[in-house]
């Protein structure tokens, strides 16, 4: 096959060509001096490492010594700290006032830095004799369930090596592990919730029980990461928390779990304790992470739904959430246990009523049906007329129910209508007319619960001490963390509609008539209770008139 010819060009030595020839070609040569440059900038870089390596060890030193020097300051405590600078502003007028005393301490400080930063970052030795011991009975026990007989190089065998299997661990003071991150083979079913649950509960018996850890699955890299959780604060009472209209928090989670903080006093001392829940020194102000409710028009989840066992504080989360609609709404309350855990709401303004009997109840849920009625139609008046709807269904109405099955018991033992029907049209339409329902009982008795209740509150809490079985059939989800045998009041699981499941602790409500109430936090929800409300009763009498004064316009006939 004949070739082309060449470009002209080309031809002959061209000004192309020679430069082509010579390897000046623009865009194609290397400069002359690259390489030399490239030489001498890492002989400067050698130079320069050379000369700054002993200060490396000062700079490391120095801040070792600094850092120590605040854990000291830290450490402290406060009516120690002003004698400290006393002393320390003595020892430094003595050694400047000393000969060559400024010189010597310099020379000291870098001495001490220096030996402070002789070695480098220390580096992890790996568990000792106890750690590599539990780490061999995880892997064992691990082997039943992340191998198989057909694969011809398993991960885990009986005699293996577990750290091929451990990518990373951590141990605490006891020698249990805190953290743990291993690999399990690609045809592990890591999607089946029974064979993780059963990989989670081998792991939970095996790093130690009584604490409470949270299994992260990463199928994309075959791994799961065990962590073992802190315990949430207790000591985040009632106060006035930073929401908008329409969020209403129901207690506080794990700072990875959500996106958002509030700020928060905590308790620092004893709430019992009426000397330092009257002290402002006894309070720490933190930003916590919140589990924010929304409800409204827009919301998805307009109802909730609280269960748990008896004393796993259930009234506390119905009074943290009555005392933040006050700010906002109006609040309708039924004690169906009857044992005035609520009577402190009473007489304030916004609060409509607090009802503990069958016929106040009967009535009361009769009257919040036909109010739910009453805002659907003038709203949509409103809109057809083009006009903005009335005020009065704007303000929202919350109807916090505690414990409805001993009433609707009540009610077929005498042979009444059952409290939860009276529910089904604030439930049904609530979230269009601005009432919302909440609901809390005990977890035995969610079977009573109307087919109506169970439906419209995708909202869930379940507080207390319970089974991962149970909390899934509330909720609907397992949880992603082991549910400790003994738990505070208040501390629990919380799902908001089809969302993941978070841990939640309840800000402490107590009943501030309580004799049982620490002082502090009977004050703080003593704060947060609106002004009473201004009985409204006949006008006053007139003032008496002066004596021997007649009023002829008062004064009737006289008698004959």
């Amino acid at each position: 096959m004949r070739r082309p010819p060449l470009p002209r060009a080309l031809r002959g030595g061209g000004p192309l060509a020679r430069a082509r020839g010579s390897g000046r070609v623009r865009g194609f040569s290397r400069p002359r001096g690259f390489g030399r440059v490239r030489g001498l900038a890492r002989a400067v870089g050698d130079g320069a490492a050379d000369v700054l390596h002993p200060l490396l060890p000062l700079c490391r030193g120095l801040r070792a010594l600094s850092a120590a020097g605040r854990r000291r300051w830290a450490q402290t405590p406060k009516d120690r700290r002003g004698p400290a600078l006393f002393l320390l502003a003595t020892c430094v007028v003595g050694v400047a006032l000393l000969p060559y005393g400024p010189t010597l301490s310099a020379l000291g400080l870098m001495g001490a830095a220096l030996w402070a930063g002789r070695k480098g970052p220390a580096k992890d030795p790996g568990p000792g004799t106890a750690g590599q011991e539990r780490l061999r009975i995880l892997y064992e026990a691990l082997v039943p369930h992340f191998s198989a007989p057909e694969d011809p190089s398993p991960l885990y065998a009986h005699g293996g090596e577990w750290a091929r299997a451990f990518d990373s661990f951590e141990f605490d003071e006891s020698g249990r592990p805190t953290r743990l991150r291993l690999r399990y083979p690609a045809y592990f079913a890591d999607g089946d919730p029974e064979a993780r649950a059963r990989v989670e509960r081998l792991l939970y018996a095996k790093s130690g029980r009584g604490r409470e850890y949270f299994f992260e699955w990463d199928e994309e890299a075959n791994q799961l990461t065990l962590t073992v959780l802190p315990a949430l604060s207790t000591a985040i009472g009632a106060q006035r928390f930073v929401t908008t209209p329409g969020e209403t928090v129901l207690g506080f989670t794990d700072p990875s779990s959500v996106q958002r903080t509030l700020p928060v006093v905590e308790t620092a001392e004893d709430p019992d304790d009426d000397v330092a829940g009257g002290d402002p020194a006894g309070e720490v102000r933190r930003d916590a992470p919140p589990v924010v409710w929304r409800t409204g028009p827009r919301s998805t989840e307009p109802h909730l739904l609280a269960l748990g066992p008896p004393g796993s504080g259930t009234t506390t989360l119905l009074r943290s959430i009555a005392l933040q609609a006050l700010c906002h709404g109006q609040v309708l309350v039924v004690d169906g246990s009857g044992t005035g855990e609520y009577a402190f709401l009473g007489g304030r303004a916004g609060v409509l009523g607090v009802e503990y009997g069958l016929a106040g109840t009967l009535a009361t849920l009769e009257w919040a049906a036909h109010e739910t009625e009453r805002r659907l139609i003038a709203a949509n008046r409103s809109r057809q007329t083009g006009h903005p709807p009335p005020r009065d269904t704007l303000r929202p109405l919350w109807l916090i129910l505690d414990r409805p099955t001993v009433l609707s018991q009540l009610a077929a033992a005498e042979g009444r209508r059952d409290p939860q029907e009276l529910l089904r049209v604030p439930l049904r339409h609530g979230r269009a007319a601005q009432v919302r329902v909440v609901v809390a009982d005990q977890l035995d008795a969610a079977d009573a619960l109307g087919e109506t209740v169970r439906t419209h509150t995708p909202a869930r809490v379940v507080l207390g001490p319970a089974s991962a079985e149970q909390i899934r059939a509330v909720l609907g989800a397992p949880p992603h963390t082991t549910p400790p045998p003994e738990v505070p009041p208040g501390r629990g699981y919380v799902r908001l509609g089809a969302g993941p499941v978070h841990r939640l602790q309840v800000p402490a409500t107590p009943d501030p008539y309580d004799e049982a109430t620490g002082e502090a936090w009977r004050r703080a929800v003593l704060a947060l209770l609106p002004e009473p409300e201004t009985p409204r009763g006949p006008a006053p009498a007139p003032a008496p008139e002066a004596p021997g004064r007649v009023d002829v316009v008062k004064a009737g006939p006289a008698e004959g």
